[in-house]
Order: C-alpha cells, then structure tokens, then sequence
C-alpha cells in the first residue's frame, strides 16, 4: 500500500487512450496515484510505458480520456493553466536530456531562468543546492560530457527539481547504468519522495528497482494494450494470477534459481 494513507487524489488518469494516428497503443487506463506513493508503471518492452508518460507530462495528447491534477483537468484547459500545471512536474528522461553545450549549472539554471523572475546571484545559489541535494556539489562548471552516466542522470534530476515540483516523473532511470549506480540512484529517489514529500511515477521493467522503491503500480500489456494487474510490484509478484504478470515479475527467480525474496 502507499506510505500516505490520504485518500485524496493528486494524479489521477481518467478513461485515457494514447494513440498515433490509428495505431493505438494503449487504451482506456483509469488510475489515481496517491499523494507522496512512488507508482509504478510496469510492462515489457513496447508496451507503450513511456508513451503514457508522456500523455501523463503534457507531452502527447490523447487520442481520449484526460489527466487531473487536484481536480484541474490538463488537457482540457487553457494554455496557461497548463504551464502552470506543469511546474509542477519534475521530469527525468531515460536519456537525462541535458544540453551538451551548456554547463551543468547552466542547465540546471534553465528552468528558473525560464520560469521565475529571481536575479543571477540567487539562481547560482539555488543551482547549488540542486545539485548538493543529488550528491554533485562542486559539478555546476562541469560540461555533461565529462561526467559518468550516473552524474549525468543525476544532473538531469537537479535540473528536474530547479523549481521545487511536488510531482516527478522518472522515464527508466536506471536505463544504461551499472547495477551500483542504478542502486544510489534508487536510494536517491526514496530520499527525495520521503524528505521533500513528493509523488513519484516511474517507467521502468528494471525489477530490483521495482521491488526496492515503488509501493503501487498498474501493468500494462502489449498484446490487449490494456492495464492488466494494479498494485505494489511485490503484490503482484506474490499473488496476481495473469501469466502475463507473473513471467514479468518471476524472471530474477528464473535467472537466479531462486524460490523467494527480492532479486539482487
């Protein structure tokens, strides 16, 4: 179950259908995420994981169906009701997105160079606790090309939480990384969902980070283009009766040999 036991809704997906052209990739999702949970959006390979992200970020229109956030209906309002929306959102893409023409400072810089009115001096001085806050202190004059992989994810969510977003989105945050990175990085986004009281929803097939960070989740499937199975990934791990679910979840038992407990 979620840590918050609200029963608000903060994000929620409302009869949501994603498509390109006639080509639907998902369809018809319903799900409400509860404050302060970090919600899993689960599924194999070209499931269209990321897809619904990115109708969920204000990237993609629907082709039906909608995303509220406290009650505001994203899609069906004006344009300036969206960007205000959107800064909400911190989001963290596979690739980190940075700008390799920019220093690390400046594209954290970026967002509140953008969005606020604050001066150079107090810009640099938040720049700095962005990035002291995800373990980079002293990497603002750096050039992404000179940091490792996980520095660079790790920049890209300094960047991501420039403007204090309550909501964050993680688009397969372990993608390309070394099983200990990808472990600091999912302690980083449990210290972050638990110390700035933020929802998190995060796209990934990675299961060790699954069973370690996310306590809700729905699971999408290539084959319907449905939601199949809603709950915890150990939830469904333990108890969903979907073959489709169940040889997702049981491959670190299959690879390892193991009969329970949490893939390494």
């Amino acid at each position: 179950m979620p840590r918050d036991a609200d029963t608000s809704r903060r994000l929620e997906v409302r009869d949501l259908t994603v498509a390109f052209g006639p080509n639907v990739i998902q369809r018809d999702l319903s799900f409400a995420i509860s404050p302060r949970s970090i919600f899993a959006i689960m599924g194999g390979s070209g499931c269209g994981k990321s897809t619904v992200l990115k109708a969920m970020i204000g990237l993609l229109a629907p082709a039906t169906g909608t995303v509220l956030v406290d009650g505001a209906d994203y899609w069906a309002a004006g344009e300036q009701r969206r960007v205000e929306i959107r800064r909400r959102f911190g989001v963290l893409f596979q690739s980190g997105a940075l700008w390799s023409s920019m220093t690390v400072g400046e594209n954290v810089a970026l967002p509140l160079q953008m969005f606020t009115t604050l001066g150079a001096a107090a810009i640099g001085v938040l720049v700095d606790l962005k990035l002291a806050l995800v373990g980079l202190a002293g990497a603002a004059d750096k050039m992404p090309s000179e940091l490792s992989g996980g520095m660079r994810k790790r920049a890209a969510l300094a960047r991501a939480l420039a403007l204090d977003p309550d909501i964050l989105f993680f688009d397969e945050p372990s993608a390309g990384l070394d099983p200990i990175t990808s472990n600091r990085l999912d302690d980083l986004i449990l210290e972050l969902s638990s110390g700035l009281g933020a929802t998190v929803v995060i796209v990934t097939h990675e299961l060790p980070s699954l069973f370690a960070i996310c306590d809700d989740g729905i699971f999408l499937d290539a084959e319907s283009r449905r939601a199949i199975a809603r709950g915890s990934p150990r939830q469904l791990r333990d108890s969903c009766d979907d073959p489709t679910v169940r040889a997702f979840m049981e491959r670190g038992h299959r690879a390892t040999g193991s009969s329970g407990g949490t893939p390494s």
